[in-house]
């Protein structure tokens, strides 16, 4: 059973690579832009970034497992339901690549921003494309449907049934991504900080 299910992932990450390739290029992109267009994107960031910091300062947020945990899972989430409305898995994604760019690129010690990051975001990021990707996927399998209710003219169930191989493949990809974003989380929490100690102290 394992077998079968390995070889599943394997086949829908193989037949929707063009929109897992799409969806790194456009996190990789934005990372860049935010980090390199730091000063033009002040005005929209910075009030994000000190309401985040107040909120933490508060204990309005905490980072807590469960807290991350929930906030990373509602991303990518978002990515996934707004596949169907195709654009919007890229500005969410977009948006959030702009963001850690952005706010990479304000730091004093880059290094020591690399360093907090990095744990967790070589699962994070990842995550992040492929819930994006599965929201293109998602949204491959809404059109398909749609031409085989309204122009093949087949009944709701049999418009379902002709396109499921699609839609389990956009819940494959996005169970990898969920996967991913479980161990950025527990890494986030509890080792991050400790390997970033260490590196920093050496």
């Amino acid at each position: 059973m394992l077998k079968q299910f390995y070889r599943e992932i394997k086949l829908a990450f193989l037949e929707n690579k063009l929109a897992i390739y799409i969806s790194f290029l456009i996190l990789i992109f934005s990372l860049f832009l935010g980090y390199f267009l730091e000063p033009y994107l002040y005005s929209y960031f910075n009030p994000v970034v000190d309401d985040l910091t107040q909120k933490v300062e508060t204990g309005v947020i905490q980072l807590t497992f469960a807290d991350i945990f929930l906030n990373n899972i509602l991303i990518i989430l978002q990515m996934f339901i707004y596949g169907i409305l195709f654009c919007l898995s890229v500005v969410v994604l977009a948006y959030n690549g702009f963001f850690i760019g952005y706010y990479t690129a304000i730091q004093d010690n880059f290094f020591a921003v690399l360093v907090h990051l990095v744990p967790h975001g070589i699962f994070e990021l990842p995550s992040c494309a492929l819930a994006c990707a599965s929201g293109l996927v998602l949204f491959n399998f809404f059109i398909n449907f749609l031409k085989s209710y309204l122009k093949e003219d087949l009944s709701f169930k049999n418009s379902i049934i002709k396109n499921a191989d699609k839609l389990k493949q956009a819940i494959l990809i996005f169970a990898v991504s969920l996967v991913l974003m479980v161990m950025a989380g527990f890494v986030e929490v509890y080792l991050t900080g400790s390997i970033a100690n260490f590196i920093l102290g050496i």
